[in-house]
C-alpha cells in the first residue's frame, strides 16, 4: 500500500497572461509561474502538489536573507565580537542562503493578483523579512524586506534565487563589468575580468561548462530569452549590484539570482554590498521579470 505524501498549501495569484503558485510553509518560495494560455513553465516548475517536506531549492524561487551565498570560516567577526554560524545542509561545508529559505512564513494578506508573507526569525540574529509578490499583466512583481531587531546591529544581505529553465536555444543578456573569482576550492576573493565566454552584453546562449559566480557592476537590467517557445523575459533589479549566475553542466535549467553583495563579503575588504543595521533599519530589493511574446522560430524562418 502506498502512504499518502502529505502536501504543502499554495497560494495562487493570476492576471490576465499569467498563473503564479506560492509555497509559504516552504521558505516563503515561488512553486511555479506559467504561461496561462497553455501552462508553460516560465520558471522551473515545482508542480501543483507538493510535498511538505520539499525543500525550496526544488521549486521556481526563494528569499536570500540575511545573506545570499556562502559564508566561510563558520561565521565572521563584528565589533560585538564572532558571529558564529554552523552549516544548514548535508552537501556543503558552508552555511548558504542566509535562514529564511528554511522556515515557514506567514501569509499577512492575499488577493487575486497579490500576496504580502511575513517572517519573524532569531536565527543567526533576530530580523523580520516580508515579501510583497504581485501579478499585472505578465509583470512578477518581487519585493523583499529585512527589517533588523535583534538588540546588536548586525550585518545584512539580500537576494532572490529564480530557478530558469534552458534549452540550447536559450540566450542571455545581463552586462556585467567584473566577476569574483578565488583559487580552486577556495571561496572567490579577486574582482577580475569577465572571461570572453561569460560576457553577456548582447544577448548569447549559456556557457556550456559550469558557471557559479557572482558578476559585479550590474546595472540591474537582463533579458532572459526562449526563442523555441515564443517569449522572452525582462528583469530589473533594483537594492542590489550583482548577479549571481549558477550553469550547471548537463542540467535543463539555470539560475540567474539579483543579489546584493559577492560570495562570502562578510570576509572581503570592505564588505562590499553589504548593510550594517542597527534594531529598526531596513534594507530592501526588488525584482521584476516582465514577460513579452516573441515571433517563434518557425514564424521568422530562423
Amino acid at each position: 500500500m502506498t502512504r499518502d505524501v502529505p502536501r504543502t498549501p499554495l497560494l495562487v495569484l493570476q492576471d490576465g497572461l499569467t498563473r503564479l503558485a506560492l509555497a509559504p510553509s516552504l521558505g516563503g518560495a515561488i512553486a511555479s509561474w506559467r504561461r496561462l494560455r497553455d501552462g508553460l513553465p516560465l520558471l522551473r516548475d515545482g508542480g501543483d502538489a507538493i510535498a511538505s517536506d520539499a525543500s525550496p531549492r526544488t521549486l521556481a524561487q526563494y528569499p536570500l536573507v540575511p545573506w545570499s551565498n556562502r559564508i566561510g570560516q563558520g561565521g565572521y567577526e563584528t565589533p560585538q565580537g564572532w558571529q558564529a554560524l554552523a552549516p544548514n545542509t548535508s552537501h556543503d561545508p558552508h552555511p548558504i542562503h542566509g535562514s529564511a529559505w528554511q522556515q515557514a512564513w506567514q501569509v499577512v494578506s492575499h488577493g487575486a493578483r497579490h500576496a504580502h508573507l511575513r517572517l519573524a526569525c532569531a536565527t543567526p540574529f533576530a530580523y523580520v523579512a516580508e515579501q510583497r509578490i504581485t501579478l499585472d499583466e505578465g509583470c512578477l512583481d518581487c519585493r523583499l524586506v529585512v527589517t533588523h531587531h535583534d538588540h546588536r546591529p548586525n550585518w545584512h544581505g539580500l537576494g532572490l534565487h529564480p530557478y530558469f529553465p534552458r534549452n540550447a536555444a536559450t540566450r542571455l543578456h545581463a552586462p556585467a563589468t567584473a566577476v569574483w573569482q578565488g583559487q580552486p576550492g577556495a571561496l572567490p576573493d579577486a574582482l577580475t575580468p569577465v572571461p570572453a565566454d561569460w560576457r553577456f552584453p548582447q544577448a548569447r546562449a549559456l556557457p556550456a561548462t559550469p558557471v557559479d559566480h557572482a558578476f559585479d557592476g550590474w546595472d540591474g537590467t537582463c533579458v532572459i530569452s526562449q526563442p523555441d517557445h515564443g517569449y522572452a523575459l525582462a528583469g530589473r533589479a533594483t537594492g542590489c549590484g550583482l548577479y549571481l549566475l549558477y550553469c550547471p553542466a548537463g542540467r535543463d535549467f539555470f539560475c540567474f539570482e539579483p543579489v546584493s553583495h559577492p560570495i562570502d563579503a562578510h570576509h572581503l575588504p570592505g564588505r562590499p554590498g553589504l548593510r550594517w543595521l542597527t534594531s529598526g533599519q531596513q534594507a530592501a530589493l526588488r525584482w521584476q521579470l516582465r514577460y513579452r511574446e516573441t515571433p517563434a522560430p518557425h514564424m521568422t524562418g530562423v
